[in-house]
């Protein structure tokens, strides 16, 4: 079968594309935009790129054209689809209905933590000599690639993200996985582009929680209000907990270290270069979900021992004269708040924090999180804040506004050249600098590498 993908530069399009090669179809897409690591991705495997969403791409003939959740009424190509009558579907539609309904999936849901516990997950059970097919949201650098599917093996862990599926279907994606293993990573409000509140989200949840068979497993957090509200709503599979007073518990024996324990009873040690107790509950959901497929938790302990991280999450990206520079994903408060605490408890009191950030989710853009924002950056010792001003990503807020309660530690900017010059002048030996942002940033972290050099 020929696939044509729209939108196929995406994370999530992009590792589908790979799949369905592996899984033996021809595959073409289109982006506004072809754009590396992607792009180079995709075409080392073959994958024909096509710039932009010409009409005249209908041409191609392909059997079948899988739509991205970018794509919306108006796009030339997809106004022709519809025109001519051609076949469409989803993503998240085509993977659960062709690759997904033949694995035993295990699926990592929640506001947060979802691309870290799902790497790490797939890490332990690469480990346990399981050869888990997988697609992810980033690249964990012991996995090498964001998305892997070997149709001989039959374990497949995925990141399940709550946005919708598509224009014409406003499910979330992770209805279409039908998991057997679901982790419930935790569950806040966040896309306020698309859900109104945190009920809508809820609802949304508990549809995936009617998906799961009751010889499976939901692994969840204690002491989360919102997930006791979710699973009120009827739940009809067995469910372990993990956190303070749950089933899987975890000790720190130093920043870096922590013991694991199930029902009270010792079962590994993990020694790591992770910090903060956020990455412990991840791996304690990670190592809760390996166990569900048979990995002994003495075996995970001892894979995610030798876990290097992933991309983007607290990446160091370079140390210029005992200046250390790191890039971080964190796109909400609570993320933002965890990482700043997790790199916090590793420094201790010695070291300066500088974060730097740019609200460019759409949540952080609408303003849905502002008044939060102080709170969440309170381990900072100097905040330098960066918003747009005009175009899709300016801010629908005053940023110097809304950081004002962190009086003279924080400043707002809309010159990044600027404000790249005011974060090397206010930097010395031991600081770390944390940017903190779900898009390029402009490329601030070479530019600060550099200047600081300099």
């Amino acid at each position: 079968m020929h696939i044509h993908i729209l939108g196929i530069c995406g994370t999530f399009m992009g590792g589908l594309a790979l799949i369905a090669r592996s899984a033996g179809h021809t595959v073409t897409g289109c982006d506004a935009g072809v754009y590396p690591p992607m792009s180079t991705q995709l075409e080392e495997q073959g994958i024909a790129l096509i710039e932009g969403f010409g009409a005249e791409q209908t041409e191609l003939c392909p059997d079948l054209y899988i739509v991205g959740n970018v794509v919306t009424r108006g796009n030339p190509l997809m106004e022709a689809i519809l025109d001519q009558g051609l076949p469409y579907t989803s993503g998240p539609q085509w993977l659960g209905e062709n690759i997904l309904h033949q694995q035993h999936v295990l699926a990592v849901a929640g506001t947060h933590g979802k691309t870290s516990t799902s790497s790490m997950l797939a890490w332990i059970l690469e480990q346990a000599d399981l050869s888990p097919n997988f697609l992810i949201g980033g690249v964990a650098p012991g996995l090498g690639v964001s998305a892997r599917f070997n149709p001989g093996q039959s374990l497949f862990v995925i990141e399940a993200d709550e946005y919708d599926t598509a224009f014409f279907d406003k499910r979330s994606k992770f209805v279409h996985y039908r998991p057997r293993t679901a982790v419930l990573n935790n569950l806040e409000y966040d896309h306020a582009d698309i859900f109104p509140d945190l009920h809508a989200i809820q609802t949304q949840f508990h549809h995936l929680v009617r998906t799961i068979p009751s010889t499976g497993l939901i692994v969840r957090p204690t002491h989360t209000p919102s997930l006791d509200e979710t699973l009120a709503h009827g739940c009809w599979t067995p469910v372990e907990q993990f956190g303070p007073e749950g089933d899987w518990d975890s000790k720190a024996l130093s920043p870096t270290s922590f013991e694991v324990s199930f029902k009270g009873q010792p079962q590994g040690i993990v020694h790591w270069t992770l910090t903060g107790e956020h990455n412990r509950l991840n791996a304690l959901a990670a190592i809760a979900a390996a166990h569900h497929v048979g990995v002994q938790p003495e075996r995970a302990c001892q894979a995610l021992s030798q876990f290097a991280g992933i991309k983007r999450r607290m990446e160091v990206r370079g140390v210029v004269k005992d200046i250390t520079v790191y890039d971080d994903f964190a796109h909400h408060p609570t993320a933002i708040a965890t990482t700043l605490a997790g790199l916090r408890s590793q420094t201790g009191q010695s070291s300066r924090i500088l974060a730097v950030l740019e609200p460019r989710s759409n949540t952080m853009k609408l303003g849905a999180m502002a008044a939060r924002l102080p709170g969440s950056l309170e381990e900072a010792d100097l905040v330098f804040c960066y918003g747009e001003t005009q175009g899709k990503h300016a801010l629908g807020w005053d940023a110097a506004k809304v950081l004002a309660p962190l009086g003279d530690r924080a400043t707002a900017w809309n010159d990044l050249d600027k404000m790249v010059q005011a974060i090397v002048q206010a930097s010395q030996p031991g600081d770390a600098i944390v940017v903190m942002s779900n898009g390029s940033f402009g490329g601030i972290h070479q530019r600060l590498l550099d200047q600081l050099s300099r």
